[in-house]
């Protein structure tokens, strides 16, 4: 097998791509502990060395910078969500995670209602993460229906569409009353979704 070497950036290129790197992780840290009202560009500029401009010139706008902060809280949901097999639990995972960071959640909720408009700059981002999500979950559901784990009654799409609008909604609650057990929820949801091996019940056929 052949292989081929893939050369690392190099000179002014690499230093701005880490440099990037070291922003969108510091804003991580900093919305993560204030959400977006309570964060300052300001301070993430201090914690980097830079002037606001300075920050800006590696993501455009604080617009951009928040959308790039979320999406690198997806992809770290989604290293946490991989440990698990199952769908239902995967989301349960990553809500339990998210409890660990409110700023986030107030980031991703402000974020998202405000997205409802086809003109604001995240709404591909949103519209392109539910579909994703939804279709991601659908599939693992109707591997569980096939092998009689899920109940075979219900579209798996509907499933997993409502699955997403449980975790998600729980956690508008859940930032209005922090003592919410929102996986705990999400876990009650997904027995919902289960299916009952009653002694007269016949195996249906998997629908979508």
């Amino acid at each position: 097998m052949q292989v081929t070497s893939q050369r690392k950036p190099r000179g002014p290129y690499r230093k701005g791509i880490e440099r990037r790197e070291q922003i969108l992780k510091t804003a991580l840290d900093v919305f993560a502990q204030h959400g977006d009202r309570g964060s300052s560009l300001q301070e993430i500029a201090d914690r980097v060395g830079l002037s606001q401009a300075g920050v800006l010139h590696y993501f455009g706008s604080r617009e951009e910078l928040l959308l790039a902060v979320l999406e690198r809280r997806d992809r770290l949901d989604s290293e946490v969500a991989n440990e698990v097999q199952n769908p239902g639990d995967a989301v349960a995972q990553t809500v339990r995670h998210n409890t660990e960071q409110p700023g986030l959640v107030k980031l991703f909720v402000a974020l998202s209602a405000a997205a409802t408009d086809p003109a604001h700059h995240a709404h591909g981002f949103f519209a392109d993460r539910y579909r994703n999500l939804a279709d991601v979950i659908a599939r693992g559901l109707e591997e569980g229906q096939w092998d009689g784990r899920v109940r075979a009654d219900e579209q798996a799409e509907h499933m997993a569409r409502l699955l997403l609008a449980v975790s998600d909604g729980l956690q508008i609650q859940w930032l209005l009353d922090p003592s919410l057990d929102m996986a705990a929820m999400v876990e009650t949801f997904n027995r919902m979704c289960l299916a009952w091996a009653g002694p007269e019940e016949q195996e249906p056929e998997p629908t979508r």
